[in-house]
């Protein structure tokens, strides 16, 4: 078989295809519970420089990712998934390689990058799955990859967390094991899913992350809506960019029990999506839904920033499961503001606003955490990250209401 002519697709293709979004889900938490003592340890810092350079690195990773993902998407419209897909999964091999071998902070960085380069390995893959499903399975291939990514997700941070125990690397070796067996299971067995005549010439100007932004001006507001997108996501990544730090600093948790947190925070809103997003925004309407969810977030983030005991910190998770509200609302708001031909542009739209909300969460919440936990600190607050994240998504929800309807405000399903 060619490595560029489109086969037909075997029973293992969608399998490979499955694996890949797994493996890439996994690979953003696995280092989650074991970065903060990593850097620690290579760099022979405290905490609070630890956090500061937890902080550049996660705006390197961003970076890197906001450059690379469309590309890689572009690039397979060109080239076919299967060149780009096992490129990526190389790229995030030599990414798990580096991070295992890391002896200064400067290696973690680059491994980390390397993820952001590698990583947006889930668009091309959830392409190929587009490319071999009929339209009457779409909706259960698409279940399939939700679900594959949710596993991920909820597994990465708890497998970090329990190798953690063999030494804060040995995640980084289990995850180069896995993905070298991806790597070579879809060499011998994944074939080119995008047929010759389905290509396009490769263009800049379509991989271009803000290309999206002059389509919203198009439709009336779309944009308003779109800030309100960032505002929320620059505020929710505050779980994932300093919750590690956070149950260091303020709760002295292992990295075994922050891997477990970050577990049952993805079980959280696993099960919210599954039993309560669907029901609420049909009762509650788009709109005050996402309110409803940045309301009850505004107050778990408040909660963790004074936060004192484990047990206070398990019970604030309820704040997890409502704002599983948040982002469906506030995306299925954007697809109502666009026209039928223009859905593909609000899919690039809402990459590019959570693409750039990873740029600047870590200097909006983990610069401020670092000096918190510094000497130099007038007063020590581990929990500022979460002040400001309540902050800024009260800031959203005032943005929100006063924002045009679009009439009608209820969710599809209604």
């Amino acid at each position: 078989m060619s490595g560029t002519e489109a086969a037909p697709p075997s029973r293992h293709t969608m399998r490979f295809v499955l694996f890949t979004i797994l493996l890439d889900s996994m690979g953003f938490g696995l280092i989650m519970p074991v970065l903060p003592r990593l850097l620690m340890r290579v760099g022979s810092l405290p905490l609070d420089a630890a956090i500061d350079a937890g902080a550049w690195m996660s705006l390197a990773m961003a970076a890197a990712s906001f450059i690379a993902a469309p590309v890689l998407g572009n690039l397979s419209d060109t080239l076919g998934r299967r060149v780009v897909l096992l490129v990526a999964l190389a790229g995030m091999a030599a990414n798990y390689l580096v991070l295992a071998l890391a002896g200064s902070v400067g290696m973690v960085v680059f491994g980390r990058v390397l993820t952001g380069l590698f990583g947006g390995s889930y668009g091309p893959a959830q392409a190929a799955g587009a490319d071999i499903t009929s339209a009457e399975e779409g909706a259960k291939s698409f279940g399939m990859v939700s679900a594959a990514f949710g596993i991920g997700f909820i597994a990465g941070p708890a497998l970090g967390g329990l190798l953690s125990k063999w030494g804060d690397v040995a995640p980084f070796y289990a995850a180069l094991a896995l993905s070298a067996a991806n790597l070579l299971y879809g060499f011998f067995v994944f074939p080119e899913t995008l047929k010759p005549e389905l290509r396009r010439p490769f263009s800049l100007a379509r991989a271009n992350p803000f290309g999206a932004w002059k389509t919203a001006a198009a439709s009336p507001g779309m944009r308003r809506v779109a800030l309100v997108l960032l505002l929320w996501q620059i505020a929710s990544l505050v779980y994932p960019l300093t919750w590690s730090f956070w149950a260091i600093a303020q709760l002295g948790w292992s990295d075994q029990m922050i891997g477990l947190s970050f577990a049952a925070v993805g079980l959280v809103i696993a099960l919210s999506q599954v039993f309560l997003t669907g029901r609420a925004v049909k009762w509650l309407g788009e709109r005050n839904a996402a309110q409803l969810g940045m309301l009850g977030a505004a107050a778990g983030f408040a909660g963790y920033a004074l936060c004192g005991s484990t047990l206070v910190a398990v019970l604030l998770m309820a704040a997890i499961a409502v704002q599983s509200l948040v982002q469906p609302s506030l995306m299925a708001m954007l697809s109502r503001r666009a026209g039928a031909a223009q859905q593909g542009e609000v899919q690039g739209l809402a990459a590019m606003i959570m693409g750039l909300g990873a740029l600047i969460s870590p200097v909006l919440l983990v610069k401020p955490m670092a000096w918190f936990t510094s000497p130099a600190a007038p007063v020590r607050f581990p929990g500022i990250a979460f002040a400001i994240a309540a902050l800024v998504t009260l800031g959203a929800v005032a943005l929100l209401r006063t924002t045009p309807r679009r009439e009608p405000e209820v969710a599809a399903a209604n």
